[in-house]
């Protein structure tokens, strides 16, 4: 209680300091403010003296209203300023008129120059041109004296308009001389003239010539009252502006100062005060702190020897202390609590180690079972190859056997006859010899057809077995696995067209393209189709862009739903499992497509339009072997997906 009131006290005392400070610091702004405008309205003001122009006029009048509307509603409510405010509104009021008056001096002058200066000026310039004109020819007496003249009425009138412009003495001065100078050659002039027309011409011009020269005198006279208005009215009156300004300035660091102090000292108050009850509290803080610290420093040293015991495992060990009521009780139950947590986290962690090693054990058979199944899917499919190869080689090789017998027989029955005969017709010759070629014709024909069938299923083998990297021809791997696929085919009634350009060469693993193609084949077959439904399967293949391929195996078959869409790619999920599928056919087609020739594969399908497969695959494979690597746990790893199957 005793600090927050002397903390009170010391604030109301430092607030009204501060109070001060800030309303000085707020007068000074409002000083600087007025001294920069009278001074750049006096700036102003000169300039247009010299140079008058409308925006300027615009810019001094502007600037006027807002030294008057600085000193009516700051300066005049300011409560520092609001008692010595009138004589610096005096001393700007008469600033700001003597405008007034300096303009209609301006205007003064400006009239006499045009009126009493130029306009003398544009009469002589006529009257010197008669007089030439009057003038004969340039060997007249009265032309020295006439270029003369002239020359000296143009000196005068280009002293005279600066004079007028920049109030320099040496212009007067050289105006009043050329003006002597005509005033000088008009009577020579007179006396040399030989017509009456130059002697008229000649009293005009030194007539004019005095008006010039009265307007002249005339004009210095004003434009030294000019000068003397500028100076005793607008620079004194600025001058006496700013003088105010720099007194009330004085006043307000006088009163900043005393404010300041007034804060210094009251600060200084404040500290002495708090350090010496500061003292007082410290000394009664540290008496009770130690009669604190007696009190439960041996409580505190048990609580830490069991934390120790607990932290080095010994759970063993009670805590001192449980049944207390206060503050140290509360920590010695806490440290109890601890202690039954560790004991059951030691139980359960003996409990987690285990399950986790019977986890393991059973994810490595699973991992191993997994393998199985994509080997023995494998194996499947190339099984399934080797049937309908053999399917399909077998017609060629059988038709080729019946007409070897039918040719045998045909031979023995020729020799027969030629035997018995001895001498054959010539008919029966060529009949012998047309049944031969016809027989040899459709052996060679049969047997190249299961040469051909017997070199797509040996070349599609050998890339099933040795994943090895090879260029090869995307039309040509194509064209052999659909020969090797076409017993399939046939038999589900499945009408196949290929769209293949001869020009796309891959420089990759035909073994992983053929088993792609067969998956997708199969598993059409399977889904697509089922129930031995007719339909049709497309795959074409184009260039997409320098270095990748675009490859789309489309079917109009049965299509799929958007949740089996989303779970197509992932292993061991099926749509017909119990009818023995395994679910791994396109999961290894996706793997292919993705790990091992580097590429993209996407699905579209919609329920009952077909499905279409989008492979973009690159002409160089970026992939490398389809393995599965195990990760640091021993469990392989799934390769993930580079696009939604959706």
């Amino acid at each position: 209680m005793v600090l927050a009131v002397m903390i009170w006290n010391g604030a109301q005392v430092l607030g009204s300091a501060w109070d001060d400070v800030r309303q000085v610091r707020k007068s000074d702004r409002i000083l600087a403010l007025l001294e920069s405008e009278t001074s750049r309205l006096q700036n102003l003001i000169h300039r247009y003296i010299n140079q008058p122009s409308p925006e300027l006029f615009a810019e001094i009048l502007l600037l006027r209203e807002a030294v008057l509307g600085t000193l009516t509603t700051r300066a005049s409510t300011d409560p520092m300023l609001s008692g010595s405010v009138e004589e610096l509104e005096r001393v700007t009021e008469r600033f700001l008129n003597g405008f007034g008056e300096l303009r209609g001096v301006q205007a003064t002058i400006s009239k006499t120059y045009e009126e009493q200066v130029l306009a003398p000026a544009r009469d002589m310039a006529g009257l010197y041109s008669i007089i030439e004109g009057a003038t004969g020819h340039r060997d007249a007496l009265i032309w020295p004296s006439l270029a003369k003249s002239r020359e000296a009425f143009t000196a005068m009138l280009v002293a005279a308009n600066a004079y007028y412009l920049s109030l320099a003495s040496a212009s007067a001065e050289d105006a009043r001389r050329n003006t002597e100078t005509i005033e000088k050659t008009i009577p020579v002039m007179s006396d040399l003239a030989d017509n009456d027309l130059q002697r008229m011409a000649l009293q005009r011009l030194h007539a004019r010539t005095m008006a010039l020269r009265e307007g002249l005198a005339k004009l210095s006279e004003q434009l030294a009252n000019r000068t003397e208005l500028l100076r005793n009215t607008i620079d004194a009156s600025q001058a006496e502006a700013i003088g105010a300004i720099d007194a009330l300035s004085v006043k307000m660091r006088q009163r900043e100062q005393k404010a300041q102090e007034t804060f210094d000292r009251t600060l200084r108050n404040i500290s002495r005060r708090v350090v010496s009850i500061a003292v007082i509290f410290l000394g009664i803080i540290i008496t009770a702190g130690v009669l604190i610290a007696l009190s439960i420093r041996l409580p505190l040293r048990q609580i830490l020897a069991a934390m120790h015991a607990i932290t080095s495992g010994n759970y063993d060990r009670q805590v001192q202390g449980t049944r207390a009521k206060d503050e140290v009780g509360a920590m010695a139950r806490a440290v109890e609590v601890f202690r039954e947590n560790a004991i059951a986290k030691r139980e359960t962690e003996d409990e987690l180690r285990a399950s986790k090693e019977k986890a393991e054990g059973a994810l490595l058979e699973l991992n191993a079972t997994q393998q199985d199944l994509i080997d023995a899917e494998r194996l499947a499919a190339l099984g399934g190859l080797v049937a309908g190869v053999a399917h399909e080689v077998n017609n060629p090789i059988g038709i080729s056997l019946t007409v070897a017998s039918s040719f045998a027989r045909r031979a023995e029955m020729f020799d027969a006859e030629l035997r018995s005969v001895g001498q054959l017709r010539r008919s029966q010759l060529e009949e012998f010899v047309r049944s031969s070629r016809d027989a040899a014709q459709q052996l060679v024909a049969n047997l190249h057809r299961a040469a051909e069938l017997i070199q797509s299923f040996k070349q599609v083998a050998v890339d099933r077995s040795h994943a090895e990297r090879r260029q090869f021809s995307l039309s040509e791997a194509t064209d052999q696995i659909v020969a090797s696929l076409r017993p399939v085919l046939r038999k589900a009634s499945i009408a196949l067209s290929v769209d293949v350009p001869d020009n796309l060469v891959i420089d990759g693993y035909p073994g992983s393209y053929g088993q792609i193609l067969t998956n997708l084949f199969l598993n059409a077959a399977n889904h697509a189709f089922p129930d031995g439904r007719s339909g049709a399967i497309s795959i074409s293949a184009r260039p997409r862009g320098n270095d990748d391929v675009e490859i789309i195996f489309a079917d109009n078959g049965a299509g799929m739903t958007p949740d089996v869409q989303r779970q197509a790619f992932d292993p061991f999920f099926t749509t017909r499992r119990n009818e023995g599928g395994t679910g791994l056919g396109l999961h290894i087609a996706y793997n292919l497509v993705t790990q091992q020739l580097g590429g993209r594969m996407m699905l579209e399908s919609r329920l009952g339009q077909g499905t279409t497969f989008r492979i973009i695959m690159p002409r160089a494979a970026r992939g490398g072997s389809v393995t599965s690597e195990p990760a640091s746990d021993g469990t392989p790893q799934w390769p993930n997906r580079t696009m939604s199957s959706t």
